[in-house]
């Protein structure tokens, strides 16, 4: 079976790796265009091509997939199957239909929910229990294709977007390979259409979204910091103003610490323990915070702050758009 294989960033990587394992035909891997990187904006190649580089694949890299050039290139090719994994464009109906076999994409939600850009941090935000990856069809929608298979796998309290990200990217790798080991090479794996109306959303993140709200509950915030971690990241505002990010933390339903309440209570007001501990009061229930990195800092763990910014009981982190008083 000849595969085109059309991915971009780390999560592709394990199944193109999968699938070189497993000696199947990749006829050629298509990424997107290197792009400028860090303080010198020097290109930088997408974490396919640096791998489908390694193992001498051949290399395609379109600005625009859709233009004519690039869908003849394709055509050229003669694909039997065209595996997408975070591509990041959406493929015409030009492409869609090159391939006998169809195009299959991984998805990294239990469709119909989550579709678009990011599933697995707003699964995560939203405090969801699982999530899993979707074997998909592609059509000329975002995500709206019929569905193949789905696995499903849980959510822990201790499991950040970085964690299930990893975890979801070994488990389609392996599920893709199954499939196409026991697929026929003239036609397209059966598949069912998706519920519509059951459809959720998942944007793409912007650091808006990442600005702490006291005022939210201890477990909403300790979502939105593990939802967040790697790009926004979950950002507050300390004392006379400076920025912080809670890198990690721990909801008091999952461990206690005592701490003194004859201090103001107001949401975002800390409140260190004896032990050297950190929590914050919110809108419902206090925040134990591990990990914090101020602006231009390395993260630190919460002792290090404590003492290197002499944080004391009483006072407050606030929320980006409020005023620091």
């Amino acid at each position: 079976m000849r595969i085109l294989f059309m991915g971009t960033s780390e999560f592709a990587v394990p199944a193109l790796n999968e699938l070189i394992t497993r000696e199947f035909n990749i006829i050629a891997v298509v990424t997107q265009p290197d792009r400028p990187k860090g303080r010198g904006k020097k290109l930088s190649p997408t974490p396919v091509k640096s791998v489908a580089t390694d193992l001498n694949l051949q290399i395609i890299q379109p600005e625009k997939i859709r233009t004519n050039e690039s869908v003849e290139q394709l055509v050229s090719l003669q694909p039997d199957v065209i595996v997408v994994a975070a591509f990041g464009q959406l493929l015409p109906k030009t492409i869609l239909d090159i391939p006998p076999c169809g195009v299959i994409n991984i998805h990294p939600s239990i469709l119909p929910k989550y579709r678009g850009a990011a599933p697995i941090q707003w699964a995560i935000i939203n405090g969801e229990k699982e999530t899993g990856v979707s074997l998909m069809l592609l059509d000329q929608g975002e995500d709206t294709g019929d569905i193949i298979s789905i696995d499903k796998m849980i959510i822990t309290d201790e499991d950040t977007a970085e964690t299930v990200h990893n975890k979801l990217a070994i488990l389609g790798a392996e599920r893709l390979a199954d499939l196409l080991a026991n697929m026929p090479r003239d036609n397209t794996p059966s598949a069912i259409p998706q519920n519509h109306k059951q459809a959720t959303h998942a944007p793409r993140l912007t650091k808006e979204i990442g600005y702490i709200n006291w005022t939210d509950s201890a477990n909403d915030i300790h979502n939105l910091i593990r939802g967040t971690i790697g790009w926004p990241g979950a950002s507050t505002v300390y004392g006379e103003g400076l920025q912080v990010k809670i890198t990690k933390s721990i909801t008091q339903k999952n461990k206690q610490i005592e701490v003194d309440r004859t201090v103001n209570t107001q949401p975002g007001t800390i409140i260190v323990s004896p032990e050297r501990k950190l929590s914050v009061v919110t809108g419902e229930g206090d925040l134990q915070i591990e990990q914090v990195q101020p602006a231009t800092k390395s993260v630190m763990k919460v002792k290090d702050f404590i003492n290197g910014y002499q944080i004391k009981t009483g006072d407050r982190f606030y929320s980006k758009n409020s005023n620091c008083k």
